[in-house]
């Protein structure tokens, strides 16, 4: 692996690159960008798959979104579906530029939010030969307040009022208002949905905690994540080959679903991995090599 940066719209970008094992620099070969969930860095599952997909023969870079971890871009933190599904295409150029890659042969892989915005690139940038999810989300839908069913409009408005509210103090002066992206553990309750319960078991123990995701986005952020459409046109413009795997007790599986659904892809299969839930598919040992063999099958076969 080498630590690399890259520029994207001004910003410095920061990545970890992964080899394969005979890497040859006089060679030319595929490569993916591997694009984290919201809240993530690259050296948690993105980084962890990047490794796993680069030992069968790819290139893969694991890079930190604009705005977080080693990535430039203030304010800390932000979470801008739209900067994100940008920063994806930046990965691209980085990829395409080096002269071991095969511009010809480019795709992207996403985990959870990554997912949904790495389909969400793939539909308009169509340098991305390939693309593949493990636990694909839209952040829109879940924001919302959505497991599939209708959202509530009001506490969707409510929240676009507060931050109506603190774009306005911010513009005069105040300070950048941090919010947890995560609740806290003792607020859980029955009602709580098992992805938050199992993404607070990720990211706020030692199984995967991290000093650089510190469950914290400015509260602006939430405008831009509710207003966030990744599926949009994937029934006319997602036309490349596509992978969605996801676990078959995931609350978030019917989001995979209607990608495969409605794709205007006549390359697609959704992969389920029975027994497994959101984020068991980000590490946990009983599924993860059967996912990053699945991944490697597919990048190998499509581009």
């Amino acid at each position: 692996m080498e630590k690399i940066t890259f520029m994207n719209r001004g910003l410095k970008m920061a990545g970890n690159l992964f080899f394969p094992n005979d890497f040859d620099k006089s060679k030319r070969y595929p490569a993916i960008a591997v694009c984290h969930p919201g809240g993530g860095v690259k050296e948690q599952t993105a980084g962890k798959y990047a490794e796993a997909v680069a030992k069968s023969g790819l290139i893969a870079l694991a890079f930190d979104a604009s705005y977080q971890g080693e990535s430039e871009g203030e304010p800390r933190g932000l979470e801008d579906p739209y900067a994100r599904v940008e920063d994806i295409s930046a990965a691209i150029d980085c990829l395409q530029s080096l002269s071991y890659v095969d511009e010809n042969r480019v795709g992207a892989l996403g985990i959870c939010a990554g997912g949904g915005y790495t389909i969400c690139a793939a539909t308009y940038d169509k340098r991305i030969k390939a693309a593949a999810t493990v636990s694909g989300a839209d952040a829109g839908v879940l924001n919302r307040g959505g497991f599939g069913e209708d959202f509530p409009p009001q506490p969707v408005l409510n929240t676009l009022a507060s931050v109506a509210e603190e774009r306005t103090k911010e513009a005069t002066g105040a300070p950048v208002k941090m919010i947890n992206i995560l609740p806290s553990k003792d607020t859980f309750d029955e009602n709580t949905p098992a992805m938050v319960r199992e993404a607070y078991d990720y990211y706020c123990t030692p199984r995967a905690q991290h000093p650089r995701a510190d469950n914290k986005m400015p509260l602006i952020s939430n405008a831009k994540i509710l207003s966030f459409d990744a599926f949009a046109h994937v029934s006319t413009l997602l036309t490349q080959p596509v992978l969605m795997i996801a676990g078959s007790k995931a609350d978030t599986k019917f989001m995979s679903d209607y990608v495969i659904e409605h794709a205007a892809s006549n390359n697609k299969e959704e992969y389920v991995v029975d027994g497994a839930s959101h984020v068991d598919l980000y590490d946990k040992p009983e599924y993860f090599p059967k996912v990053a063999a699945k991944l490697s099958e597919f990048y190998n076969a499509n581009l």
